[in-house]
């Protein structure tokens, strides 16, 4: 499905500084397909059926959300596939702060990660996708919080600029702006959502957007999904805070409050069955939903069946009914409604021209014919030229420069809408991928599929592409042009070979091959927003022209125009490359501009115990040379502070290859505070310190995240028992163990048979790692054998959790809840209950201050309730909660110890916090300890009340 590229000032007319629209008329240029194969729904006649839809109505709607996965996605797809709306989705954050269960990819990897997701998902729903430049930082509870991160103004400028960009007629969210809301974020998607109605028509509202280009756009309804929550006797559940509330919510629109539950104005029939797409709405949706996999692993298929969506409205320009039956019940929608945009003025001709559209489309809609969905092309292309010229009629007439701007907008957009249409009447595809001079030829040739090649594009080198464009149906096309055109404006070096076709003849390819040269100073495909750190709470915009976009645009499309009875039809698409995988077999990508030469240290911060003297540190230097690739690689280092070996040469023998160099680092000092290492690769006479992550897993979009090649060490004040043999089960997002190395742990990574069979008993400690009883099933099987480890005399400690662990695996008796209770402010003041501890007295002394600087949180799934023999070592609440103690248990049993963490030390640990060390190592030390040993042979500490949220008097278990 294409559209339109998201920048109207840009992409929709031009507007010189004194108002009035400027002579020239900018080419019309359809956003080119990311994806090399549409959706099965949005092609042939099937998509022309939707396309027809659309070309009958002006309807057009934006949902505001503020996490990936918030979307009402049922909602989207019925107005878009169902109803033939144009459909926005602005998100205010890419989930940044969110989990992982797919992978290791956290912070901005993750937001690049469920960025890609998302933009899977609105294939399915049908929509456009925009962002803000705030940034998830990890679960809020309030809306207050939220503001306070991100700064009021921040949020509702980008939110005006979207809106004043796209003009909606109707703007809607899935959120109310209240508790119900729950999550912080959320509660503020709620808010921008009815403040944008007022703001974005306000021309002293953000007034250099106006000077810009933008003008201000009201739009004619605004409304929010009616919470889910019931109201009880006890008030609405807010299930960020744990609380009820009153029943009432504040209206942001007409400034007051509404006592008792929200009205439903309007409930949508999502679950409607289509029977050219052959699901309903909700299906669809949920489908697309099921890309969104990194929070929860994927959903599942929804079945057939009504469903609907319930939609209070906070406020309308127009009169409207108690109930309503759609969101633009009472709007002039069809094409005809367009002359509205002219507020009375002399628009004649526009009516007369919007009305031979309008009899175009019908024209169009009643020759459909499913097996033969050229026949309305003839309608089709009548309509385009009738929209052109009366786009062109708009420009030069009298009317007022606000009425131009707005009328034109819409004459854009059906525009791309009869083109579109007319792509899928004739069936044409457009597929550009890197590929050999020539194609492979033989018997087998055709079975073996696309030749792999190169991934990465570096500045300087020569590739070819090939251009296919095919087309089914009779009717004479005219080839005008195939061309590859680069982003941003760059100077590449493009040259087609052998004859250009001058013709689409039916189902026979037409072929242009180009011999392509990236310019030396060619911009890398990165993210056109990057941060300092995790702790900055919104983006700096590196290219503010992209200011909104999902991603940055990829650096070369193919374009193909073609004519038919005098029109030009237009097609576009990102040029791909071929790759090979077991398993999925030939994959698709978008070509990416990088370095001839990536260089990296991950992590980016790590600690070294100031007793420690030297530590090792690995670079590692990746090649997108194609050949041979020979340099040197050295680091900057802190006055007095030496490397062996100085320097370090790599070879690399062809493209993609790495090579990991380590360097044995001699500090001149090393005293409690931060250091930073900067590693430097030179190669062919250039210099290279930066370098990129493919985040991603396999099945989603790769997209390439670029950091300096830098190491910020911390030297740390911890001490760890000598000798400690460590086994860790991994988890879900889990980099742990590659942060215990840096104090001296080298894990043993524990397989399903180690756990069913191997010797426990060879580990002084058995770390679980993050969510790992929902990831790994042989824990649940052998979790007897867990126990039995730490009653002989083993430390078994169990990190954050999520609900698979809520069914009694300690050795007594404990509760999670459906709703475990976290701890989100990261200052949140922590209160080391007994310091005494063996836990929290050796060999490094726990006290509050170890607590200091944490990042994005304290830990989420506090313990709810637990056996009294347990011991409940701390105490840490957010403002208004109550206190919470489950954040860190622990007992003996046997022998041994058991002890679960709720803390993120998951989160801290890569940050180099000093604290989140210095308690891990405790546990890694605990059976050495000796206030540990004194107790060896007891069967437990004597029972003692934990007191608050964490005493249930439930017998023991197992002994």
């Amino acid at each position: 499905m294409q559209f339109l590229r998201p920048l109207s000032i840009l992409a929709l007319c031009a507007i010189v500084s004194n108002g009035s629209f400027a002579q020239q008329t900018l080419d019309f240029a359809p956003a080119p397909n990311v994806d090399p194969i549409p959706l099965a729904i949005d092609r042939g006649a099937v998509a022309l059926r939707q396309s027809l839809r659309k070309l009958q109505t002006r309807a057009s709607v934006i949902e505001i959300t503020a996490h990936p996965d918030d979307e009402d996605g049922g909602t989207l797809t019925y107005e878009s596939r169902g109803q033939g709306a144009k459909v926005d989705l602005l998100t205010l954050n890419r989930g940044e702060g969110g989990q992982n269960v797919m992978g290791n990819d956290y912070w901005d990897a993750l937001g690049l990660v469920r960025t890609e997701e998302l933009l899977q998902s609105d294939r399915y729903y049908g929509v456009q996708q925009y962002f803000t430049r705030v940034n998830d930082y990890g679960f809020s509870k309030t809306k207050e919080e939220a503001f306070e991160k991100w700064g009021h103004d921040r949020v509702l400028y980008d939110v005006v600029r979207v809106i004043r960009m796209i003009r909606p007629l109707v703007v809607t969210s899935v959120f109310v702006g209240g508790p119900t809301d729950g999550h912080g974020n959320h509660q503020v998607a709620g808010v921008m959502a009815q403040e944008v109605f007022n703001a974005a028509g306000d021309p002293n509202v953000f007034p250099d957007q106006i000077k810009a280009g933008l003008l201000p756009w009201k739009p004619v309804k605004v409304y929010s999904r009616v919470p889910f929550f019931a109201a009880t006797k006890d008030g609405m559940y807010d299930y960020a805070t744990g609380k009820y509330v009153p029943v009432r919510f504040y209206d942001y629109v007409n400034k007051k409050w509404i006592e008792g539950p929200l009205s439903s104005d309007l409930s949508l029939p999502t679950g409607s069955y289509d029977p050219v797409l052959g699901q309903s709405y909700a299906q669809i949706a949920r489908t697309g939903l099921g890309w969104q996999r990194s929070q929860n692993g994927g959903s599942g298929p929804a079945m057939a069946g009504a469903v609907s969506a319930s939609y209070h409205r906070f406020g309308s320009s127009i009169p409207t009914a108690d109930k309503e039956s759609s969101f633009f019940e009472g709007i002039d929608i069809s094409l005809l409604g367009t002359a509205e945009l002219a507020n009375g003025e002399d628009n004649a001709f526009l009516k007369e021209g919007l009305r031979s559209i309008s009899a175009a489309v019908q024209d169009a809609t009643s020759n459909f014919d499913i097996e033969h969905p050229d026949r309305t092309a003839p309608s089709l292309a009548r309509g385009l030229k009738l929209t052109r010229n009366l786009i062109t009629q708009v420009e030069q007439s009298k009317l007022s420069s606000a009425a131009r701007y707005n009328v034109t907008h819409e004459l854009r957009v059906k525009e791309q809408q009869f083109n579109d249409a007319l792509v899928q009447a004739f069936g044409i595809s457009l597929l550009a991928t890197v590929a050999p001079e020539k194609d492979p030829s033989g018997p087998f040739a055709f079975f073996a599929g696309l030749p792999e090649t190169l991934q990465i594009a570096i500045p300087g080198q020569q590739f070819w592409v090939k251009v296919n464009a095919v087309k089914q149906g009779t009717a004479p096309i005219r080839v005008e042009k195939i061309a590859l055109t680069p982003a941003g404006g760059e100077s590449w070096k493009v040259q087609p070979t052998g004859e250009a076709p001058t013709a689409l003849e039916e189902n026979k390819p037409a072929i242009q091959r180009f011999l392509v040269t990236v310019p030396s100073n060619a911009k890398f495909t990165r993210p056109y927003y990057s941060r300092h750190d995790v702790e900055q709470s919104s983006y700096d915009i590196l290219e503010e022209s992209d200011l909104n976009l999902a991603s940055t645009p990829y650096p070369l499309q193919a374009e193909l125009q073609l004519a038919y009875e005098g029109e030009s039809i237009r097609l576009s698409q990102v040029v791909q490359t071929v790759r090979r995988v077991t398993g999925p077999g030939i994959e698709l990508h978008p070509l990416l501009v990088g370095p001839a030469i990536s260089v990296s240290i991950s992590p980016k911060v790590g600690v070294v115990p100031v007793t420690g003297g030297k530590f090792e540190l690995t670079a590692r230097v990746h090649s997108n040379v194609k050949g041979e690739a020979a340099g040197t690689l050295a680091l900057q280092l802190p006055p007095g502070w030496r490397a062996n070996p100085a320097q370090a040469n790599f070879e690399l023998a062809k493209d993609g290859e790495e090579q990991r160099v380590a360097f044995q680092i001699l500090p001149a000092e090393l005293a409690a505070r931060s250091y930073e290492i900067k590693a430097v690769a030179e190669f062919n006479g250039e210099k290279y310190s930066e370098g990129y992550e493919m985040t991603g897993y396999e099945g989603l979009q790769p997209y390439p995240l670029y950091s300096p090649a830098e190491f910020a060490v911390k030297g740390v004040d911890v001490k760890l028992a000598k000798g400690v043999r460590v086994g860790y089960v991994m988890g879900t997002g889990d980099d742990v163990p590659k942060s215990l190395e840096e104090i001296g742990v080298k894990a043993d990574f524990l397989s399903p048979q180690d756990i069913a069979t191997g010797d426990l008993s060879r580990y002084d400690c058995i770390v679980l790692g993050v969510r790992a009883y929902a990831a790994r099933p042989e824990l649940t099987t052998n979790n007897g054998r867990l126990l039995q480890y730490v009653k002989q005399g083993g430390i078994l400690f169990v990190q954050y959790n999520s609900a698979q662990y809520d069914h009694n695996f300690g050795p007594y008796p404990y509760s999670l809840t459906t709703d475990p209770e976290k701890v989100v402010d990261e200052t949140a003041k922590v209160t080391v209950l007994d310091p005494g501890n063996p836990l929290m007295s050796w060999p490094n002394r726990i006290t509050s201050a170890d607590f200091d600087g944490w990042v994005e949180e304290r830990g989420h799934s506090f313990m709810k309730s637990w056996d009294s023999s347990y011991v409940a070592l701390t105490e840490v609440h957010d403002p208004d909660q109550d206190p919470q103690k489950g954040g860190l248990l622990y007992t003996r049993y046997g022998k041994g110890a058991y002890i679960y963490g709720a803390f993120a030390l998951y989160r801290q640990l890569p940050e180099g916090v000093p604290g989140a060390f210095r308690l891990f190592a405790n546990v890694l030390s605990l059976a050495h300890s000796p206030a540990f040993s004194v107790h060896n042979g007891m069967a437990g500490k004597p029972r003692t009340k934990s007191g608050g949220n964490g005493s249930s008097g439930a017998n023991g278990r197992g002994n």
